[in-house]
Parts: structure tokens; C-alpha cells; sequence
């Protein structure tokens, strides 16, 4: 069920990214447009904010840019107001996409989501939880098996970065104990956040977040119970599907 409009919530959709991992579907289209029972992956991501009241939306665009506007166009935002943040340039990653796309920003707290995630998270209790504890972020994450996580201290606050493949470890806040934790590609920010980054250009968020971390309250959320799929290759379309089946 739907919740009334909330203008003081506002969304934003990554869909700029080349998908190399979604070829062959992606050489002749985006990977936003690629379809999961019946509807396209942007149009569950759109109509997975419309739940929770969020219809004002920011859409990046970049590879197919095109296409992307014209299916917008053609189905009336899916009865969301979308605003494109043109990227058609260059994709500019995570971090330079919300950068970019700062000047559409109108509300106080913005929900992002990569368009390749299906998940039936409570955004509800995300937004709630980032709402009471107003850090600048809080990033959506899971217990889950993955080679990059997140580490936090026992409060749930942002202190670092790990590769578990390469070894590779960032510490951005000194913790006795770390907890690795998957990212989930869903994050709330405040509008603040905005003004604190000072990267310009092609950046990731997580440089951000990590460079922010020392001075800076970052939240995780554990949605662990929830469903969640990414939906980064061709094989994992028959996955979600399967997820989502209802």
C-alpha cells in the first residue's frame, strides 16, 4: 500500500552506469531498462519509493541516456515527478553523481538506491532510524558474504573499509571491535552531507564517506531478514524473479 506523497523525502536513482557485468543486454540498452517479472528495474525502483511516499525522484542518467528519458516520458514517471541529472558527458560513479545532482536536491533527507537493486527493505524504519540518530548518512547493510564491506564500531558507526581479496583496509575511526558489514547500494543522506564533500568530479561515495568518517557520524542500518538481490548480471535476472515472484 502507498503512503500519501512526502515532500520533505525525496529519491534517487542511479542509472548512469555502463552495466559491463549485464552484457549482452547492455551493448544495445541500459542496464535501468532491463526487465524482472514484467516490469523494468527502474520502474520497481520508482514504484518501491511511491510506498513509502516518496514521488519526487532524481534519475542519473548515462549510458543510453536516451532511452532511459524516453520510457520516463512515455509512462509519465510512473506517476512520479522525475528530474534527470544528465551524466551523458561522463559517468561520474556514485559519489559525483549526488554531487552533480546537488542543485535538484529540494528536500531535507534523499533516499538513493542503485536501479540493479530489488529488495522489500522497510524503508519506512531506515528513514525513521536515520531521522532519530541525524548522522549524514546511513548506509543500508547486511550480514551477507561479499568481498568489500564496511566496518563499524558497536554503535553502528561508520569506522572503516575492507577488500577482503586484495587485503586491502582503510580505518577511519579507531574502534576495540569491527564489524564487517555488506553495503546494500541503499543509503539516506541529509542534505548536509552535500556541502561536506568536497570532491568534485568522477569520485565513489565511499572515498567520500570514509574521508568524512573521523569528524563526521555515518550510520549502518541492518536489514538483514529483508529480501535483497543485486541484480548486476544476466543470470541473476531468473534469481530475482524467483524472489519476487508474488
Amino acid at each position: 500500500m502507498n503512503n500519501p506523497p512526502n515532500a520533505s523525502l525525496q529519491g534517487m536513482i542511479f542509472a548512469a552506469g555502463l552495466g559491463t557485468r549485464f552484457k549482452p543486454w547492455t551493448d544495445k540498452h541500459p542496464k535501468a531498462l532491463a526487465v524482472v517479472n514484467g516490469k523494468s528495474l527502474l520502474q520497481h525502483n520508482i514504484e518501491y519509493l511511491q510506498q513509502y511516499g516518496i514521488t519526487n525522484v532524481v534519475v542519473n542518467v548515462h549510458h543510453f541516456a536516451g532511452q532511459i528519458v524516453d520510457v520516463l516520458q512515455k509512462n509519465k514517471g510512473w506517476g512520479s515527478t522525475i528530474t534527470i541529472s544528465d551524466e551523458t558527458e561522463e559517468v561520474l560513479e556514485t559519489g559525483g553523481g549526488i554531487k552533480k545532482a546537488e542543485p535538484l536536491f529540494t528536500a531535507d533527507t534523499i533516499v538513493i538506491i542503485n536501479v540493479d537493486i530489488l529488495t522489500d527493505l522497510d524503508l519506512g524504519r531506515l528513514i525513521g532510524y536515520h531521522q532519530q540518530h541525524q548522522p549524514v548518512s546511513t548506509l543500508a547493510v547486511t550480514n551477507r558474504t561479499t568481498s568489500r564491506y564496511f566496518l563499524f564500531n558497536e554503535q553502528d558507526t561508520l569506522c572503516g573499509w575492507r577488500n577482503t581479496k586484495t587485503g586491502e583496509e582503510k580505518i577511519a575511526r579507531q574502534a576495540a571491535t569491527y564489524h564487517s558489514k555488506a553495503f546494500s547500494g541503499i543509503h539516506v543522506i541529509s542534505k548536509e552531507l552535500l556541502s561536506l564533500i568536497q570532491r568534485q568530479g568522477k569520485f565513489s561515495i565511499v572515498d567520500a564517506y570514509l574521508e568524512l568518517a573521523p569528524t563526521h557520524i555515518i550510520k549502518g542500518f541492518d536489514h538483514s531478514g529483508s529480501r535483497f538481490i543485486d541484480v548486476g548480471k544476466p543470470d541473476s535476472v531468473a534469481q530475482a524473479e524467483q524472489l519476487f515472484a508474488h
